[in-house]
């Protein structure tokens, strides 16, 4: 595993999967930066780790821009950008626009601004990487999350463009996740079908993430991919 002295940026990791790979890296000896938008008990063990949070809202176009101007006056260069803040909202009638709007700002405007405004940032560094978090499910789409599942195609689209414009200084490439953590509330039931969507069937935790994230990070020979983390979804 290689460590830079430029820190990692992860945007939305103040809980569950992002915290998990924020948490791993520091605990590697990877400086790295977190955007939070809520307060959550994971960001007390991110700064007693060493960890620089930054707020950021990153639905809006002056919230991107304010977190760009601030990340440049926090550092000098940068590692990696991982783009792992997610938004999941119901398209409930009457609110589909809204809806709409504030998934494709997370994860496509985001990614689009920061990559754009922060590329000068990466090339300061070397190796250099960009990371996009998408989701399986843009491999066959949703019925039931149609913005939510294009906005997230987008942001796998958004991965090939970048490692195209940015070769050979800063590789770009992506992870594809399914059922990663179940939450406390979720059922027996609702476990069971969930499970038996993979030919795996397990809960693997945020650590095969982690992994994932490690082989983009640490391979020199890897970009315009997206590594699809799934259990064998597509086998079913």
């Amino acid at each position: 595993m290689n460590t830079s002295p430029a820190p990692i940026l992860i945007t939305g990791a103040s809980q569950r999967v992002g915290l998990h790979c924020a948490l791993r890296l520091l605990q590697d000896g990877q400086p790295v930066i977190v955007t939070y938008r809520s307060q959550r008990p994971g960001l007390e063990a991110l700064r007693e780790k060493g960890a620089t949070l930054l707020f950021a809202d990153l639905s809006s176009e002056a919230g991107i821009l304010a977190l760009i101007t601030e990340l440049k006056n926090r550092t000098q260069s940068l590692r990696a950008i991982v783009h792992n803040a997610s938004e999941w909202l119901q398209e409930s009638p009457g609110d589909e626009a809204a809806a709409f709007a504030r998934m494709f700002g997370v994860h496509m405007l985001a990614p689009y601004l920061i990559n754009l405004h922060c590329a000068e940032l990466l090339q300061r560094s070397s190796p250099a990487d960009i990371i996009h978090i998408s989701d399986d499910v843009t491999r066959k789409g949703s019925s039931k999350h149609i913005a939510y599942c294009a906005s997230k195609a987008g942001l796998d689209s958004l991965t090939l463009s970048f490692a195209a414009k940015y070769a050979p200084t800063i590789k770009v490439n992506g992870i594809a996740p399914a059922l990663l953590l179940f939450n406390p509330d979720d059922d027996a039931a609702y476990r069971a079908k969930t499970l038996a969507k993979s030919a795996l069937g397990i809960e693997p935790g945020s650590e095969v993430i982690y992994q994932s994230l490690r082989y983009l990070l640490d391979n020199p020979y890897v970009t315009g991919t997206t590594l699809t983390v799934n259990g064998g979804r597509h086998l079913k």
